[in-house]
């Protein structure tokens, strides 16, 4: 059996008719009548019933049809794919990403991943909101979140990089008012809350969840003071400024830490699930030029390039005041 034997069943379950099979197949009524004849030999089984007003498919018949659809599909696959490999990936790219993240680190890699390929055209939107990827027509998204929840058997994730969230002072607001020891110690400090996107009802933003490296136990630390924001460039800035504590991720600080303007305090502390992922709709097969974009972003984003260097990797200083 080879693929034009696929083809045949096929076309005469569809038209129901021997002539018309044949005239799909651009071959005489005759060779069709020929071959299938030799193909229900060759299996041993009545692969169709003849009648004078139709031909209908045996319980055999509807199998080998039902096994020849996936088996051409796989050909076509391969097919594309291979014209695809010998071809400069070409065609648009649509994705979205989180404001801060986006700008800062997104929008140059999708930069260079077009440098590498001209024919690929790039379309960015920056959101903080997810949305239905496909119902909007993305390709993807590069999130700082896994999958939600309720799109998690519709969608696939792929880990880009690992990402935390860390606890951060200026060195004048540790010289004023000290740094904190314990957890317990947040209490007394005062602390930049972010409000995100409003929350909705029940959600809190006075608790931090803060978890001890390689500790599974998760921390809910109650915290307050007097300034909070939905921006989080803006509870930097009052960071930076030393009018407090702020729990914010490392790729939007890390120049800060490496530079002193900010130091890390209760290091051995952080906030999980803020790793980088690549969401997207799934799809049976990719066009190449979205698989070639996935991997370049792993590779690009392996070496977490947020990561700080240099002074931000001390501790914050101890001091006698005490806040």
């Amino acid at each position: 059996m080879d693929r034009p034997d696929l083809e045949l069943v096929l076309a005469v379950r569809q038209h129901g008719s021997l002539v018309m099979a044949a005239r799909a197949l651009r071959v005489a009524p005759s060779a069709v009548t020929k071959r299938l004849a030799a193909l229900e030999a060759q299996l041993g089984t009545r692969l169709f019933q003849r009648t004078t007003r139709r031909v209908s498919p045996t319980a055999e018949g509807d199998t080998l049809c039902e096994r020849a659809q996936q088996l051409l599909q796989g050909f076509r696959d391969v097919e594309a794919e291979l014209r695809e490999r010998q071809a400069e990936p070409s065609g648009p790219i649509r994705v979205v990403a989180t404001f801060g993240f986006g700008r800062l680190w997104v929008g140059p890699a999708l930069a260079a991943f077009q440098r590498q390929h001209p024919g690929v055209q790039v379309q960015a939107q920056l959101t903080e909101q997810l949305p239905d990827l496909a119902v909007k027509g993305f390709d993807g998204a590069i999130w700082l979140w896994n999958a939600p929840r309720e799109r998690a058997a519709e969608w696939v994730s792929r880990r880009l990089a690992g990402n935390q969230r860390v606890l951060a002072a200026s060195p004048a607001y540790i010289e004023r008012h000290g740094a904190p020891r314990t957890l317990q110690d947040l209490a007394r400090h005062a602390c930049l809350v972010v409000r995100e996107n409003d929350g909705g009802p029940g959600q809190r933003f006075d608790h931090w969840r803060l978890q001890r490296g390689g500790d599974e136990e998760l921390h809910h630390v109650p915290v307050s003071g007097p300034l909070s924001s939905n921006s989080g460039e803006l509870v930097r800035d009052w960071c930076l400024a030393g009018h407090g504590i702020m729990l914010r991720s490392l790729w939007d600080i890390a120049p800060q830490l490496s530079s002193g303007e900010l130091v890390r305090v209760l290091p051995s502390y952080a906030m999980p699930d803020a790793d980088i992922h690549w969401l997207a709709p799934y799809r049976s097969q990719n066009p190449r030029r979205i698989r070639l974009l996935v991997e370049f972003l792993a590779q690009h984003f392996r070496s977490e390039p947020w990561k700080p260097t240099g002074r931000g990797a001390r501790k914050a200083p101890r001091s006698n005041t005490r806040g």
